[in-house]
């Protein structure tokens, strides 16, 4: 059958936003996602397997290109062995940034056909029991976690286990070092010397570099070192605690960046946290939607001065500089059978060259994107992320003409580099691989195409 962003639920009626007149958008999310049949990818490293048991559970990002190719070339790929984890939200806005309707879908074994998350004008939701990842926990226990991120969820009618955010989690890190800029402690061009001890795999050894340095080389290619040196950053300075209580404050409370280590700003572990919906309002934050844009739990107005203008602007600039445009979008494969097309978005200029193929940090991509980019319909900043076990991809989507199309999406997943397609064809020789399976590109690609239908 053929896959479209279809129809009806509940759409939510935001703060001062006139509700539009459209069938809701959290089902339409739904039977798309379902409409893709995520169970149908392979996995190539099931449980029993020899590739499962090399697998790491703590400072995952150290994967390299190496591993997601010796996974992509596994004989033997099994089916997967139960329905993947989604956990995916869409944000429309306004003109100006503010939210009009927003959408969440989580899809677990529990919940097979995806199902829909109640969220009320604040775009908060009390219904969902939200836990931490757990690697061996995702096969035992059904795709239900033990440990709560939330406390006093116990009885709400909807469980999920979080997928764990990867490189996503890069966004909670700078947002909590811009916080740092914005109270004059630094400012980005103070060097901060990083002197890790231990030193470990997964950051690398002593750095020194100025704070908007480490910000770009952690948000636009990802650098690990980097956000190891901002995490310690935040440690040295006292301000990991004070932000994990700021994201409870302002409700976000499935944002936590908990249990890093001081020493060194590694161990990224289960225990760090986001959720979709969380994620994807703190984006809209960013973004700068002026006024209230949902009130706090204890009924504060939560505005977009949690960052200042300069600070935002500072960090929508990175974003918009991805250069790893993977999962929701494909771009940098601009005009191959596979994977298929994701969101229609612009290339940044920094990573194209001469011959119009993109390199990110040493990695080659092997595509001219010079005519997808003549074509691009939107611009998206954004994050992503990747390991064996999750796949995430959040960021802000605007129309490049003046009046279209404007939205905030993010999806979290257990599907990473270990989950592939059966029509995935070998990796070109010195190329970076695919990390994802195409299934997400597609997804993207059909909720741009809604929204580019709402906004005509």
């Amino acid at each position: 059958m053929s896959v479209a962003l279809a129809v009806t639920a509940a759409a939510v009626s935001l703060p001062g936003q006139a509700q539009a007149a459209s069938e809701p958008l959290a089902e339409k999310l739904r039977r798309t996602i379902d409409g893709l049949r995520f169970q149908e990818v392979l996995d190539t490293a099931p449980p029993a397997s020899p590739q499962a048991k090399r697998l790491p559970t703590v400072d995952r990002e150290r994967q390299t290109t190496a591993d997601v190719r010796r996974l992509a070339a596994t004989a033997a790929p099994q089916p997967i062995s139960q329905q993947p984890q989604l956990d995916a939200t869409v944000i429309e806005l306004d003109g100006k940034g503010r939210p009009i309707r927003s959408g969440t879908v989580l899809m677990s074994p529990l919940y097979p056909k995806g199902v829909t998350v109640p969220v009320d004008r604040n775009l908060s939701t009390t219904s969902v029991r939200w836990r931490q990842w757990d690697d061996k926990g995702w096969y035992a226990n059904k795709g239900q976690g033990t440990i709560d991120v939330v406390p006093g969820r116990e009885n709400a009618p909807l469980d999920h286990m979080l997928a764990y955010p990867a490189s996503v989690l890069k966004l909670m890190v700078n947002f909590g070092v811009l916080r740092l800029v914005d109270k004059g402690e630094i400012t980005l061009d103070t060097v901060y010397d990083y002197r890790p001890d231990p030193v470990s795999p997964l950051c690398g050894g002593a750095t020194s570099k100025p704070v908007r340095q480490y910000m770009d080389e952690s948000l636009t290619w990802s650098s690990n070192g980097a956000s190891c040196a901002l995490i310690k950053l935040l440690h040295d300075r006292g301000a990991i605690d004070p932000l994990n209580q700021a994201f409870q404050d302002l409700g976000l409370r499935t944002l936590q960046l908990k249990n890093t280590n001081p020493a060194n700003g590694g161990r990224w572990s289960n225990s760090v946290t986001m959720s979709s919906l969380d994620t994807a309002k703190l984006l809209t934050l960013i973004n700068g939607a002026p006024g209230t844009v949902w009130r706090a739990p204890d009924g504060t107005p939560v505005t977009r001065n949690v960052l200042s203008a300069a600070s935002r602007r500072f960090f929508l600039e990175k974003l918009s500089q991805q250069g790893f445009n993977d999962m929701l979008s494909s771009v940098n494969r601009c005009g191959a059978a596979y994977p298929a097309p994701g969101i229609p978005h612009k290339v940044a200029d920094r990573w194209i060259g001469p011959d119009g193929t993109v390199t990110v940090n040493g990695q080659k991509f092997g595509r001219d994107v010079r005519p997808c980019n003549a074509k691009a319909e939107v611009t998206f900043a954004h994050k992503t992320g990747w390991v064996n076990n999750s796949a995430a991809d959040a960021g802000i989507v605007r129309s490049i003409s003046k009046n279209g199309r404007r939205y905030v999406v993010a999806v979290f997943s257990n599907l990473g580099t270990q989950y592939v397609d059966a029509n995935r064809p070998a990796v070109e020789p010195g190329t970076y691989p695919y990390s994802y399976t195409e299934k997400f590109a597609k997804l993207g690609n059909l909720i741009d195409a809604y929204e580019r239908r709402r906004a005509s």
